[in-house]
């Protein structure tokens, strides 16, 4: 079984900033504020650590780059894949 997750831009509106929201197909998701002080990488890949975090998910991530956003493949760190 393999799990990904996807980050995508969130603009502005009038109550909030912008932001980057991770989510994964299950519908659980994550999101972050707009952090200007990181590149965009590492701006969505914070946002897919906090989902990684909130599921509580012992994983590593590797991303590329897509039309919408970002995709993320979780990855072992020991043993078995079992999100």
């Amino acid at each position: 079984m393999s799990k990904t997750i996807e980050t995508k831009y969130l603009g502005p509106t009038n109550y909030r900033g912008s932001r980057i929201k991770a989510y994964e197909p299950d519908g659980q998701s994550a999101t972050i504020s707009y952090d200007y002080g990181l590149n965009d990488h590492d701006l969505h890949k914070k946002a897919a650590q906090a989902l990684l975090d909130k599921m509580n998910w012992p994983y590593e991530i590797i991303g590329g780059h897509t039309r919408r956003g970002m995709v993320w493949i979780l990855t072992e760190r020991n043993g078995d894949f079992r999100p």
